[in-house]
């Protein structure tokens, strides 16, 4: 059985990066200081070494010691990658560590908490003359500001949706109709069948929340989570034991065709020569997802670091974030997989279902704590 993983940190622990916020800050920035220690895991280099840089990411960036072999090959500086927990904590710690980063620069804060870092005070700006075109237009959006302007907040990485997916020939060997919406999921035809993930306790598992809450609206989400609750939709806690373990379509074991995950994942369950998936997300159940880097306001390094993220946003790195990450890249002039267009394509303009950071931000802890009451979690 082969297993996928995204880089977008689908078993991240949202519960964990929430409660940091009501830590005492001494006792949390003790938290942040327990980060380090190794090359892979904590301890920036953000002494002042004009040689050195350091990028802190989310813990499933890809291979750090690759990277930082190849950021520093192409930028001439000594790059050094920290790991710093989910994108939730991530967010949090950078927060904490304002005018004293962790780090020069960062990786891997989405869409959920990119604006947590602006309003924050937390970011310097960056030129935007260095983002493609989708860059510019994705950053505008969230920034509020026109795509033309001078400066911009964050440089957009990489970019993709989270999903529901189905198990296709289940469905055609049950004799079943698939499911094509959120209504249908409630559906008693497909009773028992779906594994979901515990927004409190998955970044991916927020994401669908997210989505049902701009389909259905604050008063509805809920009663929306509570007819899949009582059409037999398993929770679990995060994307790893959903996709790999609950869901048919990959594991030998798993008994569930439904399963949260990415548009992309249809692309991993492709057969050997890439003419037919066992498996297709479901394009109308879809919720952005972006992910951001930027330059750390009190950075000891800030030329650095910004070198390391136009090194991010390089031909050389961008070209590898489909295969090594199952994200689009942002630079839409970067050759995709040939399997992707027909197997992992973005939902359309208008398509998916989302709602902007600032509303995200306003809104989550409470959504959060709404949902886990009225259905257990």
């Amino acid at each position: 059985m082969r297993t996928l993983t995204h880089s977008t940190s689908h078993a991240r622990s949202l519960s964990r990066a929430l409660g940091l916020l009501a830590l005492p800050l001494a006792g949390a920035l003790a938290l942040i200081g327990c980060a380090g220690g190794d090359p892979e895991g904590g301890g920036a280099s953000t002494g002042g070494d004009a040689g050195k840089v350091s990028l802190v990411v989310h813990d499933s960036f890809v291979d750090g010691k690759e990277f930082a072999k190849a950021a520093s090959a192409a930028t001439g500086y000594d790059v050094e990658v920290v790991t710093a927990g989910d994108g939730g904590e991530l967010a949090n710690k950078l927060v904490l560590t304002k005018g004293a980063p962790i780090a020069d620069a960062f990786f891997g804060i989405d869409n959920t908490f990119a604006s947590r870092l602006m309003e924050n005070d937390v970011v310097e700006s960056l030129p935007a003359d260095i983002l493609p075109a989708r860059g510019a237009a994705i950053v505008a959006e969230l920034d509020g500001q026109k795509a033309e302007s001078a400066e911009v907040p964050l440089a957009p990485i990489d970019m993709g949706a989270t999903c529901v997916n189905i198990d296709t020939a289940w469905f055609e060997k049950a004799g079943l109709a698939e499911p094509a919406t959120f209504e249908d999921l409630a559906d008693p035809r497909y009773k028992d069948l779906a594994v979901l993930l515990d927004p409190t306790a998955s970044s991916t598992g927020a994401s669908f929340m997210i989505a049902t809450i701009a389909a259905f609206g604050e008063d509805g989400f809920v009663d929306y989570w509570k007819s899949l609750e009582g059409n037999g939709a398993r929770v679990v806690q995060g994307w790893t034991e959903a996709y790999n373990t609950e869901f048919s379509g990959v594991s030998e074991t798993g008994t569930r065709p439904i399963v949260v995950s990415y548009s992309t994942s249809p692309a991993f369950t492709v057969n050997e020569d890439e003419t037919a998936s066992n498996t297709r997300a479901l394009l109308d159940t879809c919720s952005q997802q972006v992910e951001y880097a930027g330059v750390l306001k009190g950075s000891a390094n800030p030329e650095g670091a910004r070198a390391v993220v136009e090194y991010l946003l390089s031909e050389e790195f961008q070209s590898g974030i489909a295969d090594n990450m199952y994200m689009y890249p942002i630079d839409e002039a970067v050759e995709l997989p040939s399997s992707w267009a027909k197997f992992a394509p973005l939902p359309a303009a208008g398509q998916s279902h989302d709602l902007t950071s600032k509303e995200i931000q306003a809104g989550l802890d409470g959504w959060l704590r709404t949902l886990g009451d009225a259905v257990g979690l």
